[in-house]
């Protein structure tokens, strides 16, 4: 009786130790690799001192050279694009409403 006690205490001794064991080198595992940004990443002491060339038009997203998007910038402010038809912008409106409802009521179906 007493040698199955002790196998049994003995079983559970090394049960916990691999545990703790699977426990301590699984969490550090990947805690190196996570620490770190990846290689392609370039510093952001690297980009402050860059000098932007080029820009996004912001109307259709095409690259820019500096000088074309300083043009589009001033033709913007001479004309602004046209605005939206009310009818329009009312609906989109009510589709962002209803978005947010079913958001917090999905079991309404309308």
């Amino acid at each position: 009786m007493r040698k199955v006690k002790a196998r049994k205490a003995i079983q559970l001794l090394c049960l916990i130790v691999i545990t703790a064991t699977l426990v301590v080198l699984s969490s550090y595992w990947g805690a190196a690799v996570v620490a770190l940004p990846p290689a392609e990443d370039i510093p952001e002491e690297i980009l402050r001192t860059k000098i932007i060339i080029e820009a996004r038009s912001p109307i259709d997203g095409r690259f820019l050279t500096a000088a074309e998007y300083i043009q589009l910038q001033a033709q913007l402010q001479e004309a602004p694009p046209p605005k939206l038809d009310p009818k329009i912008r009312e609906q989109v409106f009510l589709l962002r409403i209803r978005k947010t409802l079913l958001q917090f009521f999905p079991f309404l179906n309308f």
